[in-house]
């Protein structure tokens, strides 16, 4: 009985035991699940990379030296968060800013200097936001849709969650439970349930406004391992109340029937399949940083989404898009809303272009991009670049001509690019025959720009406002973006009966896009782009083919411009070149006024002046600018008749907020069905030192139209030594299969594709 006894006591021991371990097992289990910190854009296992690199990256060291040095600045000036009061520019907000910036730096110095000063000052920080957010009311700024509570709007203070969040995550273990616990109790839960259930109507839409919110939830929630509040960052709020009327502050309609909402909808939506932003490349570089360090987080802490595969791939093949939209200097077109200037040295791209080198194969052309910005992230991604950039593995980023469609699926027409390759100085022709693009987008089907390097032959006007400019409007959008910036009449596109495409009516504009016709650069010397647009205009196509040319004869290539407009009634029609620069001669004869009235009453007419106006008789009209040591000519076939006008902006802006810049309006009354044909030209240059102009006279004796019907124009383009160039065009097949025949001045020519050329 004893021994009996013995073994049943060894069998419970030892079943005790295996119980334990298992116990044991399933808890060790259950820990090695749980989240490390850092874990979002650093980890740890970057961490130890980077510092076995320290002193042998020199980009990367140079880096880090800098940030260090701006982050001890701040540290020595102590921490300050201030009651918000101020609109951007102002001391308040850019307080704020400042503070989000600098926090996700700290943290970044925490992790790889291993120095404590750092993770204090970044946790005495986060409680003193801690201490002031329960505290406050909504912005006393009362301008946005949606008020924040740190900034006048729900924008800002997504900025300030989406870094901090990093910032967090670096000191995460740094805090004791008790004190993150405090902070997400007190700061972080409450701000990411105002930013989303207190504020649907920010939250739950597809714009640049709700990326930022989407993310700022997203990686708060990846650092609190918080799957409800991630789920909603994913895929948008389940109810929101948005009433369907409401709109945001620049007209566009907040809720759309059946759309989807959440991060992974403002992937699926704003992108075309090419990675062109309905917005414009101005907001794509501001949106381009929530969607690359949102997604860099998704792939470290969830790597099971595959969140860079999404859609195709579209994430990573936006920033290569992103890039090619820029002139040579590296500076954004200015499509829709967008500020002159911004550029691919943006802290935004220098994040593009180090998640894109990363995750994105290694390309070697985005070293050279990041060679000349001259700083890198200090995480795995920029460690790669600067080795890369160390290595010697650089090569030229090489902007070609590209198109790009518009829409989530690529339907919604889009941007052309010719470029004509060489030197630095390449002339550049930016078309755009896009969607309307949300509510950035501006009233200006088939319109363009043109560039010579970096400088503008023929501009966009981009946007009215002077970002966190305090004295301008708070650093916001004035009122003169939507009376002017936004007109038609802004852009260098037909203007019909003085009003803007689809009258300026968003909802109208945003059922509608250009049509693309033709996109052709499989030959480098005649290189087209071509598009129409059917409903800008009720009863009016607007058809236009831009064709840049490379012939010996002319010093450099040359832009020919067609435009046809058929109509069922008598219009007006207005077509407008904006140029850059001071005007050296005309061809024809016009009177100046002693004094200045405006050209018209609305849609962007009443701030233009007239500056002089001219009639045609029936000859090429001509005219020659200045600009930048260069002389540029546009040699227009124009009616008898035509008015020709000089225009300049400024007219009803009594706080001077419009640019005075010039433009050439030709102007057609009365008519059905018009074409307008010109040429641009770039040529010479003045040397101020030696004072020597040289080839300061355009090349061109004629340009005619020779051929016009509903199927095809015929243009010739006649130089100085007598030398006629041929262009015809098919208006109504593109296909590059259909033969043609067609007898143009007693000539008859026959050819394949939609366009012939000798």
């Amino acid at each position: 009985m004893k021994f009996i006894k013995n073994i049943q006591i060894l069998v419970v021991a030892v079943l005790l035991v295996s119980v334990s371990c298992n116990a044991q097992s399933k808890t060790t289990s259950k820990k090695a699940k749980v989240q490390e910190h850092p874990s979002l854009i650093l980890t740890k296992s970057g961490v130890e990379k980077i510092k076995a690199e320290l002193g042998n990256v020199p980009l990367f060291d140079e880096t880090l030296a800098k940030v260090k040095a701006e982050v001890d600045a701040e540290i020595a000036n102590g921490i300050e968060v201030p009651v918000p009061k101020d609109y951007s520019g102002g001391y308040t907000h850019e307080r704020h800013k400042r503070n989000f910036l600098i926090l996700q730096k700290a943290g970044v110095l925490y992790q790889i200097l291993d120095d404590e000063k750092y993770a204090l000052y970044v946790k005495d920080m986060l409680f003193a936001y801690e201490k002031l957010y329960p505290t406050l009311p909504v912005h006393p700024q009362t301008r946005s849709y949606a008020r924040g509570k740190l900034f006048w709007q729900c924008l800002n203070d997504s900025n300030w969650l989406v870094y901090v969040s990093q910032a967090y995550d670096c000191v995460y273990d740094f805090l004791t439970e008790k004190e993150r616990k405090q902070l997400e109790k007190n700061l972080f839960k409450p701000y990411a349930d105002f930013i989303s259930k207190g504020n649907p109507q920010f939250f739950n839409r597809v714009h640049n406004h709700s990326t930022w919110g989407n993310v700022a939830v997203g990686m708060i929630a990846l650092v609190m391992d918080d799957s409800e509040l991630l789920n909603s960052a994913l895929n948008g709020l389940k109810t929101d109340g948005i009433d369907p009327n409401a709109k945001d502050n620049d007209g566009g309609y907040i809720k759309k029937a059946g759309q989807k909402v959440g991060f992974l909808a403002n992937v699926d939506e704003p992108f075309s399949p090419d990675g062109y932003y309905t917005e414009g490349p101005y907001y794509q570089r501001y949106a381009m940083y929530p969607f690359l360090v949102f997604a860099e987080a998704l792939q470290n802490v969830k790597p099971e989404m595959k969140i860079f595969e999404y859609k195709n791939g579209v994430l990573l093949k936006s920033i290569n898009t992103l890039l090619n939209l820029t002139d040579a200097d590296g500076k954004f077109f200015p499509l829709n809303d967008g500020q002159k200037g911004m550029s691919y040295f943006s802290r935004e791209l220098v994040t593009a272009v180090n998640v894109g080198y990363y995750f994105g194969g290694n390309q070697p052309e985005l070293l050279s991009i990041a060679k000349e910005q001259g700083e890198v992230l200090l995480d795995e991604t920029g460690l790669a670049i600067a080795i890369g950039i160390r290595d010697g593995l650089a090569k030229p980023f090489l902007k070609k001509s590209v198109e790009y469609t518009d829409g989530s699926k690529g339907t919604e027409g889009g941007v052309g690019i010719l470029r004509a390759q060489g030197s630095k100085d390449e002339l550049t022709l930016v078309s755009k025959y896009a969607a309307q693009g949300l509510s950035h987008g501006h009233y200006d089907k088939l319109s363009f720009s043109y560039y010579e390097g970096g400088n503008e032959v023929l501009q966009d006007y981009g946007l009215a406002r002077f970002v966190n400019i305090q004295q301008k409007g708070g650093g916001n959008y004035l009122k003169e973006n939507s009376t002017w910036a936004k007109q038609t009449i802004a852009h260098n596109t037909i203007v019909q009966n003085e009003t803007s495409h689809f009258s300026g009516n968003f909802e109208i504009g945003s059922l509608n896009h250009s049509e693309k016709y033709l996109f052709d650069v499989s030959d480098a010397n005649i290189q087209i782009v071509s598009a129409i647009e059917n409903n800008a205009y009720p009863g009016t196509k607007l058809h236009r083919i831009q064709v840049l040319v490379k012939d010996e004869s002319f010093e450099n290539p040359y832009l020919l411009d067609i435009v046809t407009v058929n109509s069922d009634k008598e219009n007006q029609y207005d077509l407008p070149y904006y140029f850059m620069g001071q005007v050296i001669s005309t061809n024809f004869k016009y009177t100046a006024p002693k004094t200045l009235t405006q050209l018209g009453e609305k849609n962007g007419y009443q701030h233009l002046w007239t500056e002089g106006t001219g009639i045609s008789d029936g000859t090429n009209a001509k005219l020659t600018w200045f600009n930048k040591e260069r002389f540029y000519t546009l040699t227009s076939a124009v009616s008898e008749g035509d008015e020709l006008i000089f225009a300049r902006i400024g007219a009803n802006d009594p706080d001077f907020n419009l640019r005075r810049d010039a433009g050439f309006i030709i102007r057609k009354k009365n008519q059905k069905d018009a074409v307008y044909v010109s040429v641009v030209e770039s040529h010479g240059n003045y040397n101020p030192v030696s004072e020597i102009a040289t080839n300061a006279f355009s090349s061109i004796k004629n340009v005619e139209v020779v051929y016009s019907d509903d199927a095809y124009i015929g243009v010739v383009i006649e130089n100085l030594n007598n030398e006629k160039k041929l262009i015809v065009m098919s208006l109504k097949d593109a296909s590059k299969k259909t033969a043609h025949k067609l007898k143009v001045n007693n000539m008859e020519y026959q050819w394949v594709g939609p366009y012939y050329n000798n």
